[in-house]
């Protein structure tokens, strides 16, 4: 059923899609009834007919009325016609009026324009990207790579001593993380990385107890009591549940002997949310209805009533920064060139900090995912709220100012999960399936110039995940702005040819990160042995037979070892092959996992599970010593060293 007209043009004022290309590029038509849900998540009534002409009129008043939109973007160094004479109010203070176009020499910023008695956002962004230095390094899933000294998982402490140790002995200069923003501190303990409840914060799981400043200060009686929490260091699987309760009383124990610290507003509320948390569940949805608004007076009781609590929710947040500064300095100090990449997930638990002290940014009712497509033939919910496209531009965009900041206040770079959410999410209705959605519109031009200009300013790199279906205009754009796409060996193919042969490393896109695998796939070693088709046959989780499964796995590893074969490499030790077949790519920046190079047959997190499988929680069958210890290790990055040589 296609959509009426005057309610395409309702949705296409507010940038929702009428209709989108499918992933066999064949047009797609989406029901009305999902426009109009999804209009109305946007605060906008097209229940009926009159409703659509209702708010069509108040479109056309608004465009009449306003001679500014909410926010202008301008890309550094170029003229930018206004239109109405005005006066831009710099960020530094400053003031310049205008004649009706802004000049070509406006310093980068958030500024403001005034015209008359109007007002909105001026963003002057950076225009490209500065060039990527040349290097290898590893994606660390950080939870899996313990130590002797960790309590059950990697953490901080471990993060740091890889970062120093892989750049001083293995000679790496980058350093990609695993997202390791905040979860809710509640039972069950948030396992996946991807949905935290809070990506302005950070994750107190990861806490190294022993290198706080409070440990340093406690008395002997209290460390010994401390250390005798640790939970096993090197389990089966990870016990996230087990790890924080010890991790949570040993901190308190330490609680008396740490100072206090003041913290913002938006730490305060985190905080705040942190200890309701922790009484009444994670999901603030189930509380009682005066604690559900952040700003009421029922709030304001309870965060003075527990003000110790929230205090000592504030210096966790304190401890988490101070030991990501240190693990950041340790990847510096040892010459990494470029640093630590922490990533970015997409969004965040509907039930977490961030859709509780933020309401008004987000859609409620709606949850983020992808529709239908080759993978996934019914589409896939990702379990998300969506931002507001509207009131991030009301904002001047400042709630992803403040969460980039905060990914890059401990990192030289940031990778972007499903970077195509710049231009546009999937949004699907409440108690919908996932091919019942469709697209939203953001101005891509407005979170592309955020994210750069607060890279700029901290001197970081950009890397966005655009694996998969998206847009062209997604990786031609980023390509355009110095950001550095996503090439992946598995997938690097000539698709349009007969056989989907693979492209030679060499002729891979320069602006790219290049991995063998990702946290979503196969190991190398897993994928040379078929080891995914193994696992989701035993899932009961495979679209066809077993056998066109394991066929078509054997002839991807065939087509594999066809490039191998050009490439003159032996194919008695594949993954060693594999090394250096990215040690040759083009790109700027060559990931190897540390899980492939100690053979691990097991992928860090298997789509379409939940409790059918260890998402998240196995971890490398060796500690992080016994790692840089291996000569397998050291022989698998030997190509890499080689190929891309850390200049100090």
């Amino acid at each position: 059923m296609s959509v009426p007209s005057s309610l395409h043009e309702l949705a296409a004022a507010h940038g929702v899609a009428t209709w989108y290309l499918g992933g066999d590029r064949e047009r797609v038509d989406v029901d009305p009834d999902v426009v109009v849900r999804v209009l109305s998540e946007l605060g906008v009534d097209a229940s009926s007919a009159a409703a659509v002409e209702d708010a069509l009129e108040r479109v056309r008043t608004d465009r009449e009325s306003r001679t500014l939109p909410p926010t202008v973007v301008v890309r550094e160094g170029e003229r930018h016609a206004l239109g109405v004479d005005a006066v831009v109010e710099l960020e530094d203070g400053g003031t310049l009026e205008v004649d009706g176009t802004l000049p070509d020499d406006l310093p980068l910023g958030y500024h403001r324009l005034r015209a008359g008695d109007e007002t909105a956002h001026l963003l002057v962004v950076p225009g490209r990207m500065p060039e990527v230095p040349l290097t290898w390094g590893w994606m660390l899933q950080l939870y899996s790579m313990h130590s002797r000294e960790s309590w059950g998982m990697g953490d901080f402490a471990d993060l740091a001593a890889f970062a120093r140790r892989a750049a001083s002995e293995q000679g790496a200069g980058v350093l990609l993380v695993n997202p390791v923003q905040a979860v809710a501190p509640a039972h069950p303990v948030e396992r996946s990385p991807y949905s935290p409840a809070s990506r302005r914060f950070a994750n107190p799981l990861y806490l190294r107890v022993t290198e706080t400043a409070a440990y340093a200060a406690a008395d002997a009686s209290t460390r010994q009591q401390v250390l005798a929490l640790a939970p096993d260091a090197e389990p089966e699987l990870i016990d996230y549940d087990a790890v924080w309760d010890a991790k949570l009383e040993a901190l308190e124990r330490l609680w008396r002997f740490a100072e206090r610290v003041e913290p913002d507003e938006s730490l305060r509320d985190f905080a705040t949310y942190c200890v309701l948390a922790e009484e009444l569940g994670a999901d603030w949805h189930g509380w009682p209805e005066e604690l559900r608004d952040p700003t009421g007076e029922a709030v304001a009781a309870e965060r003075e009533s527990r003000s110790d609590r929230v205090a000592f929710h504030v210096w966790l947040q304190h401890e988490c920064r101070a030991q990501l500064d240190r693990a950041r300095a340790e990847a510096h100090d040892a010459g990494m060139s470029v640093g630590l990449v922490h990533d970015l997930p997409v969004g965040v638990s509907p039930a977490g900090a961030d859709t509780w002290a933020q309401p008004r940014l987000f859609a409620q009712d709606v949850r983020v995912g992808c529709p239908p497509d080759a993978f996934n033939e019914l589409g896939q919910d990702w379990g998300l709220p969506p931002w507001r496209p509207d009131r991030l531009a009301e904002t001047g965009y400042a709630p992803f100012r403040e969460v980039v900041r905060s990914v890059l206040r401990h990192g030289d770079g940031i990778r972007v999960d499903h970077v195509a959410g710049m231009w546009r999410l999937w949004w699907i209705p409440a108690g919908e399936p996932p091919l019942r959605g469709t697209y939203v519109h953001y101005d891509s031009d407005a979170m592309l110039g955020v994210l750069m200009l607060e890279a700029t300013r901290a001197g970081a790199v950009v890397v966005g995940e655009d694996l998969g279906t998206v847009e062209d205009v997604v990786t031609e754009t980023m390509q355009e702005r110095g950001i550095l796409s996503s090439a992946v060996l598995w997938f690097e193919r000539d698709w349009e040819a007969d056989g989907q042969p693979h492209r030679r490393p060499a002729d891979w896109k320069a602006e790219t990160m290049a991995s063998i695998t990702t946290h979503d796939l196969p190991t190398a070693p897993g994928w040379l042995e078929a080891e995914h088709v193994r696992l989701r046959a035993s899932l009961d989780l495979l679209d066809g037979s077993a056998a066109e499964a394991y066929a078509g796995a054997a002839a991807d590893k065939e087509a594999l070892l066809e490039l191998v074969r050009a490439e003159g490499l032996d194919e008695d030790d594949l993954v060693l092959a594999l090394h250096t077949l990215i040690a040759r790519a083009a790109s700027r920046l060559v990931l190897s996992a540390p899980a492939d190079a100690v053979g691990e047959m097991r992928q860090p997190n298997l789509p379409g599970t939940v409790d059918e499988y260890p998402n998240w929680r196995v971890p490398l069958k060796v500690s992080l010593e016994e790692f840089f210890d291996d000569p397998r290790v050291d022989a698998l990055t030997a190509p890499l060293r080689e190929a891309r040589p850390l200049r100090r």
